[in-house]
């Protein structure tokens, strides 16, 4: 008997780095999903169609989480993990949350823990801080809960429904970055200008706020200048760099409501609202300058779990 799980990808919409200071961030499930897969076995193993086998360092914050969760609830973390995914590391695009989440959901299931939401996000969370050291959380939660969420650290969550499926626009800059790096870099930013800072933080979860409600009522041109505007903001704190705002401003020319990136910036993706008219041409035009583009539905399910012989 073994036991699956799958996790969605994510895509932060407004509020990344103002979140791990308290302020709120919008954040979607996107269809892209990590799977994992584990089997008894007499010693515990992992392997991933993009780390290899468990003598990578990407992996041990896996190993992590099984440890972690052995310990809480006595029980073997002899397993054999199987990790595939569909979500490109380094992206901004919680390759690493999905796996987690994943993971967590999966060892739930295999030793029959009956674990709920907020426990496999928590147990996620130890792989996280191991890999980006101050993580805020949204991208387990998102990844765990699925849908549209606005999130900030200490505060439940609140779900965001929409009238009717949305479509995001994910471009991936093929630059990969380190989170944890650019967490410090706006972090320096709060100790240097404590004021100002501060203003922002409750300026950034406004917008999301706003973002929010646009998104609900489907007005994508509205949600499309916000994004752009957040986009402005990121940039000057220093985590944009020139390849991110060339490609902002490639969506404008090619007629995009919005573009701004998405996760931790100085590469990984963008994030964009289109006319539904125009989406396929922007893809193209995207993709023919060599930046991987995808349509993503909105709202996207969460982690699930199940069994199989």
């Amino acid at each position: 008997m073994k036991a699956v799980a799958e996790a969605p990808s994510k895509a932060i919409i407004t509020g990344e780095h103002f979140v791990v200071h308290g302020g709120w961030a919008l954040a979607a499930a996107l269809p892209r999903k990590v799977r994992v897969e584990l089997r008894p076995s007499s010693e515990f193993r992992v392997s991933s169609d993009r780390f290899g086998d468990a003598r990578s360092p990407g992996l041990r914050p896996v190993a992590e989480v099984v440890e972690a969760m052995s310990r809480e609830f006595s029980v073997s973390p002899h397993v054999s993990v199987e990790i595939s995914s569909a979500v490109p590391g380094g992206a901004g695009l919680g390759s690493s949350a999905s796996t987690m989440v994943a993971v967590a959901s999966a060892f739930s299931r295999f030793h029959s823990l009956g674990l709920g939401t907020d426990e496999v996000v928590r147990l996620a969370m130890v792989g996280e801080r191991s890999i980006h050291g101050r993580p805020s959380g949204i991208d387990p939660t998102i990844c765990a809960r699925g849908g549209v969420l606005l999130y900030r650290p200490g505060s439940a969550p609140r779900k965001v429904l929409l009238g009717s499926p949305h479509t995001l626009l994910v471009s991936y800059s093929g630059i990969r970055r380190s989170t944890k790096g650019q967490i410090g870099r706006v972090s320096r930013v709060r100790e240097r200008t404590p004021g100002l800072f501060s203003t922002l933080v409750a300026g950034v979860s406004q917008l999301s706020f706003s973002a929010a409600d646009m998104l609900a009522r489907g007005d994508m041109r509205g949600l499309g200048s916000l994004l752009t505007v957040n986009h402005a903001v990121l940039e000057s704190m220093g985590v944009s760099n020139e390849t991110l705002d060339e490609m902002v401003d490639l969506l404008g020319s090619l007629g995009s409501y919005g573009a701004k990136l998405t996760g931790a910036g100085g590469g990984g993706s963008v994030v964009a609202v289109c006319p539904e008219a125009k989406e396929k041409s922007i893809v193209s035009g995207l993709q023919a300058r060599g930046f991987e583009t995808f349509r993503a539905s909105v709202p996207a399910e969460g982690v699930r779990s199940w069994s199989e012989p």
